[in-house]
């Protein structure tokens, strides 16, 4: 996992919290998913491309703390 490695912390940081909370207004996409998939709604690719688009960089940087602190 070096390709991790190579990635600025930062960087990564910003866009995971932009990608997050994006669109801020009426509320986070990553978070109107996560409430569907709790709730058993995630049904349509839709949903799920856009859960995956949202959360990809957020998972990113938790495998990279997650490697800084177990590596």
């Amino acid at each position: 996992m070096h390709w991790l490695d190579r990635i600025p912390f930062w960087p990564l940081a910003v866009v995971a919290l932009f990608m997050g909370l994006a669109p801020f207004s009426p509320e986070p996409h990553l978070w109107e998913k996560a409430k569907m998939l709790v709730a058993g709604n995630l049904v349509r690719p839709l949903d799920i491309i856009d859960l995956l688009w949202h959360g990809f960089p957020a998972a990113l940087l938790l495998l990279k703390v997650a490697r800084l602190f177990f590596h």
